[in-house]
C-alpha cells in the first residue's frame, strides 16, 4: 500500500529523532567505559524502562495479539512467574554481577570455572545473537515492506542501517535512551489501537468482555482441530499443561535475568547495586504490558466478530498468518497520521531488541575475547575503535543474514535459530545456577557437562527432523528441551565434579554459600 503523507511524516520524524539521539551521544563516547556501560552513571528508573524495551520487542507487539486473537491466553501463563524470578535474582544473584565492576556476564564464568569456560559462554552468545538479529531485522523488513512502497531489500537496508547507525555512534547510552523512547512509543501505540476498538464497538469495552467470555478467549486453552480446549494442570513431558508452562516461565526468565548479556550490561550501567535492583523491579512492568497486548488481540477478535473481514477470517482459520492481524488493523482501520504513529511503535519494538544486541555483541567481542586474549594491554582508545568496527561488522552480518532469508525464499530461520540455540547454548542457565548455588565444579567438570548437554541437544534436534530410528526418538515434547537441557548441564557438571574430585579453588564471593568468606 502507499502511505498517506501524514503517515510518512510521522515515520520520518520518528526515525530522525532516533538517529539524533545516536549523534548526540556519539560526542560523549571517548572511553570503552562510556561506550559499554555509560560510565556506570544511570539511575534505576531509566535502566528499568530500557530493560522493558529490550524484553518486549516485536513478540509483544505482533505475536501476543496474534496468539490471543487466534487462540487464548496460554502464551501469557509463563509470564506470571516473573515477579518471583526478579525478587530471587535481585537479592541472590545480582550481587555477583555488581561486584568488582563486572562488565560482562562471562567474567563470572572465568572467576568461577576458568578462562576457557568464559570463552565458551562468550562465543555461544555471539553465535546466537548474530542469528537472532538477522531474524528480527527480516521480520521488521517484512512489516516495513507491507506498509510502504519500499521493496524488501530497501526495507532491510533502511531498517538495518538506521539501527546500526545510532547504535554504532551512540553506544550503550544511545541504546538506553532510544529504548526508553521506544518503550513509551510502543505502549502509546497499543493504547491508541485499543481506544479505537472500544470507541467503534457499539457497546464498547463490555462487548469485548462478553464476546471473549462467550468464546472462551480469556482462558488458558490450547487450540486443537479448531476448538479451544482448557489445558490440564498435571505434570507431563509429553503435553502442554499449566504447570509445565509455569516451569517454562521460570526457565526463560531466570535465563534472561542471570545469563543474558543484554540484561547484565544494564546492571553494570547503574550507579550501584541498589539502583540495579530498582531497575529490575521496574522491569516487572512488563507483566501488565504483556497482558495489555494479549487483551488487544482479544479485542481484535471481538471487533472482527462485529465487523467481519475476509482477511481476519483467514487469519482465524490459519490460511493466513495470524501475526498479520495487528498490522492489518493498523493499515486499514486507523486514520491517516495515526497509522504512521502505530507503525513507528511496531518498528520501535524491533529496534529496541536490535540495538541492544548489536551493542552487547560489540561489548562481549572486545571485553571477553579481544582485550582478554588477543590484544591485551593496548590503549583504551584502541579498544573503543575496535568496538566501533565490531558493531559495524555485526550490523553488516545482520543485513546480509536478512537478505539471505528474504531472497532464498526460506521460512525456517526461526527453526535455525532454535536449532543453533539448542546445540550451542543449551544448558547455560544450568551452568550459572550450579556456579551460584553450589561449591562444586571446575574447568574439567564443566566441559564434561557442556559436552553432555551438546550431545543431548543434538539428539533432540536429530529426533525433531526424523533423522533417527523410532527407538531413538525423544520420549518427550520437544517444547521442553530447554528445561531438560538445563537439568542435564547442572547434573552433568555436578556428577563429574564428584567423580573427578574438584580442586580447591578460592570461591570467595562466588557462590551464595561463600559470600564474604576470607
Amino acid at each position: 500500500m502507499k502511505l498517506h503523507w501524514l503517515d510518512v511524516f510521522t515515520l520520518t520524524s520518528y526515525l530522525l529523532i532516533i538517529i539524533s539521539v545516536g549523534i548526540y551521544f556519539s560526542r560523549k563516547n571517548t572511553t570503552t567505559e562510556g561506550y559499554f556501560v555509560g560510565n556506570r552513571s544511570y539511575s534505576g528508573w531509566v535502566i528499568g524502562l530500557s530493560m522493558i524495551g529490550t524484553s518486549i520487542s516485536s513478540i509483544t507487539f505482533l505475536a501476543y495479539p496474534a496468539d490471543s486473537f487466534k487462540t487464548s491466553w496460554l502464551r501469557f501463563l509463563p509470564n506470571i512467574v516473573l515477579p518471583i524470578v526478579i525478587i530471587t535474582s535481585a537479592y541472590l544473584f545480582l550481587p555477583f554481577f555488581k561486584r568488582n565492576n563486572i562488565l560482562s556476564a562471562y567474567e563470572y564464568l572465568e572467576e568461577r570455572f576458568g578462562p576457557s569456560v568464559r570463552i565458551y559462554g562468550a562465543i555461544t552468545f555471539l553465535i546466537g545473537q548474530l542469528v537472532r538479529i538477522s531474524l528480527i531485522l527480516y521480520l521488521l523488513s517484512l512489516m516495513v515492506h507491507e506498509v510502504t512502497s519500499l521493496t524488501i531489500l530497501q526495507s532491510i537496508l533502511l531498517s538495518g542501517i538506521t539501527v546500526g547507525f545510532y547504535t554504532i555512534l551512540g553506544g550503550i547510552e544511545a541504546v538506553i535512551w532510544t529504548d526508553v523512547i521506544q518503550t513509551i512509543t510502543l505502549v502509546f501505540g497499543g493504547l491508541i489501537c485499543i481506544g479505537v476498538i472500544i470507541y467503534q464497538l457499539p457497546e464498547g469495552l463490555n462487548q469485548i468482555i462478553d464476546i471473549a467470555l462467550l468464546n472462551n478467549k480469556l482462558s488458558f486453552s490450547e487450540l486443537k482441530d479448531g476448538v479451544l480446549h482448557p489445558v490440564s494442570w498435571g505434570v507431563s513431558l509429553s503435553n502442554k499443561t499449566g504447570i509445565m508452562m509455569i516451569f517454562l516461565g521460570f526457565s526463560w526468565f531466570f535465563q534472561e535475568y542471570i545469563t543474558n548479556q543484554n540484561i547484565i550490561q544494564r546492571y553494570a550501567a547503574t550507579k550501584n547495586e541498589s539502583e540495579a535492583r530498582k531497575a529490575m523491579f521496574i522491569s516487572s512492568i512488563n507483566i501488565p504490558i504483556w497482558a495489555f497486548f494479549m487483551f488487544l488481540g482479544t479485542a481484535l477478535y471481538a471487533y472482527f466478530q462485529v465487523y467481519p473481514s475476509e482477511a481476519a477470517s483467514e487469519m482465524l482459520i490459519g490460511t493466513r498468518n495470524a501475526e498479520d492481524i495487528l498490522p492489518y488493523f493498523i493499515i486499514y482501520y486507523l486514520p491517516a497520521g495515526i497509522s504512521g504513529l502505530i507503525i513507528a511503535a511496531a518498528i520501535a519494538a524491533a529496534m529496541s531488541s536490535l540495538d541492544s544486541s548489536i551493542n552487547s555483541i560489540s561489548t562481549v567481542s572486545v571485553h571477553d575475547i579481544y582485550r582478554r586474549h588477543l590484544a591485551p594491554n593496548k590503549d583504551d582508545i584502541h579498544y573503543l575503535h575496535i568496538a566501533w568496527y565490531i558493531a559495524t561488522f555485526a550490523t553488516a552480518i545482520m543485513i546480509i543474514g536478512s537478505c539471505i532469508l528474504a531472497f532464498s525464499k526460506m521460512n525456517t530461520l526461526q527453526d535455525t535459530y532454535n536449532t543453533i540455540g539448542s546445540v550451542v547454548m543449551g544448558g547455560v542457565l544450568g551452568l550459572y545456577l550450579l556456579g551460584f548455588c553450589t561449591k562444586r565444579g571446575n574447568e574439567k567438570s564443566v566441559w564434561f557437562g557442556i559436552a553432555l548437554t551438546m550431545m543431548f541437544s543434538l539428539w533432540t534436534v536429530l529426533a525433531k527432523y526424523s533423522f533417527l530410528p523410532d527407538w531413538l526418538q525423544a520420549p518427550f515434547d520437544l517444547y521442553y528441551t530447554g528445561i531438560l537441557g538445563q537439568m542435564v548441564m547442572f547434573a552433568g557438571i555436578f556428577v563429574a565434579a564428584v567423580l573427578f574430585s574438584d580442586s580447591k579453588n578460592n570461591l570467595k564471593n562466588l557462590t551464595i554459600w561463600t559470600k564474604g568468606n576470607k
